[in-house]
């Protein structure tokens, strides 16, 4: 059997282009994508928010306003549209593939909101947004997408409660990029869908999840990054570490700036306003040196169909266009991301060009998890880079942190864990949920 399989379907096609083609197509892309016209070229943009004023006005929604309490930074996205950021007060949606592979990361974001006495709720009722299945599988479809989304961020908007406190206290954070940029697109589909929304109501009641019989979308969609983004002056006043001799890449992600573009944060004091201001925007303020890269806009790789059809080419893309080019070309120390899919690929996969007999190495961290190790998070409890694929052990080292005394550090530490001895981010009894077995704080012992 001749036939190749390789689950993209019966239209997919080799191009057959020579290496000299190859190279002139590619030349081309980079030329056309090297500013921000692309994402700016556009016949029609709206702002849904518009629509979603109007909506509420008409009573067919609740908006989830980021009120004065949650202490907001108005930041400019893509059109020079504003867009408020809270900066407190905050709901931790969390990342299922965070919290399975990538733990340090949302310890870290949380241990720097510790630091800066940030209020937040980090509780246990909440879903996966379910995304991965839908861009990966085909098999999920908008009114799931849409039923999850509108259920979590209520739950968010309720969670309160439980300590007494009044609706809308919490504002949601979004942890993982997929999430976000979902969660983006189906609000633009519930605002402009009147079908849509009455089936979400049929759904959200018989859940119990509507406010006043009205469905609750929230007034902006925010991700981690863009607090960490606006938080970064008072990050950098944390900084025990000096890394201006880090020469740091960054990827940014395609759920956070390409999808729903006219959302993301645009600054024209980083790097002219021509990239995306997240991530770029701390490591700078931490006064790192950010080294630009000819591949910057290419995906990771992950592409969610991709890793799943054609796991050799995730692999082969994230190495060949991304790592490669940033170790080789911009000869840099570290790779900064802010995405929970572009973090593992980009991580986890680098043994695949040892395999191949074309080795190579670049330590890959999330802006959070390298504020934090910078500002004196322990780079095994916090940070907790021996979960990384990469060699983060050589970052450290051009940064003064001896690994080895920290590592030693640690394993003594999980002797006191196996002890029951644990330390924990915030008092456990905050994980607190509205679900059956709830004790509130005040009861517990």
């Amino acid at each position: 059997m001749n036939e190749r399989f390789t689950g993209h379907g019966a239209e997919w096609r080799d191009s057959n282009l020579t290496p000299g083609e190859a190279k002139i197509a590619t030349s081309w892309v980079e030329l056309k994508i090297d500013r921000r016209s692309m994402l700016t070229g556009k016949d029609r943009v709206e702002d849904v928010r518009d629509a979603m004023w109007q909506l509420e006005k008409d009573g067919e929604i609740v908006v989830h306003r980021v009120a004065d309490e949650h202490e907001p930074v108005i930041v400019k996205t893509l059109y020079g549209w504003d867009k408020k950021i809270p900066t407190t007060k905050l709901w931790h949606h969390k990342s299922c593939g965070q919290c399975g592979n990538i733990p340090g990361y949302p310890a870290s974001l949380l241990w720097l909101m510790n630091r800066l006495g940030i209020e937040y709720l980090d509780e246990t009722d909440q879903t996966s947004c379910t995304a991965w299945n839908y861009h990966g599988s085909g098999i999920g479809n908008l009114e799931s997408l849409a039923a999850v989304f509108l259920r979590n961020f209520h739950q968010a908007y309720v969670s309160a409660r439980a300590q007494g406190l009044p609706d809308a206290y919490f504002f949601p954070l979004v942890h993982c990029g997929t999430s976000f940029g979902n969660y983006k697109e189906v609000r633009a589909y519930l605002i402009r869908s009147a079908k849509l929304r009455e089936r979400m109501r049929t759904i959200l009641g018989k859940l119990g999840r509507l406010v006043d019989g009205k469905i609750l979308i929230p007034e902006e969609v925010v991700h981690y990054s863009e607090w960490v983004h606006v938080m970064r002056e008072k990050i950098a006043g944390l900084q025990e570490i000096d890394c201006s001799g880090i020469r740091a890449t960054i990827h940014p992600a395609c759920h956070v700036y390409k999808m729903v573009p006219e959302d993301a944060i645009y600054d024209d004091n980083i790097l002219g306003g021509n990239r995306l201001a997240v991530s770029t925007g701390v490591m700078q303020a931490l006064g790192a040196q950010v080294i630009d890269y000819k591949t910057w806009y290419d995906c990771c790789g992950f592409g969610f169909r991709h890793i799943i059809s054609e796991r050799e080419f995730t692999r082969s893309f994230a190495i060949d266009r991304k790592i490669r080019v940033a170790v080789e070309e911009a000869r840099a120390d570290v790779m900064i991301g802010h995405d929970t899919g572009c973090i593992t690929t980009l991580d986890k996969n680098q043994w695949i060009g040892k395999a191949a007999g074309k080795p190579v190495d670049l330590p890959v961290l999330a802006d959070c998890q390298f504020a934090a190790l910078v500002c004196g998070a322990h780079p095994y409890k916090i940070v907790q880079s021996h979960w990384h694929a990469s060699s983060t052990e050589t970052l450290m080292e051009k940064l003064g942190i001896d690994w080895r005394a920290k590592k030693g550090e640690f394993l003594a530490y999980l002797e006191q864990v196996k002890e029951g001895r644990q330390e924990n981010l915030y008092d456990p009894r905050r994980r607190i949920t509205s679900g059956p077995g709830f004790i509130p704080i005040a009861k517990a012992a």
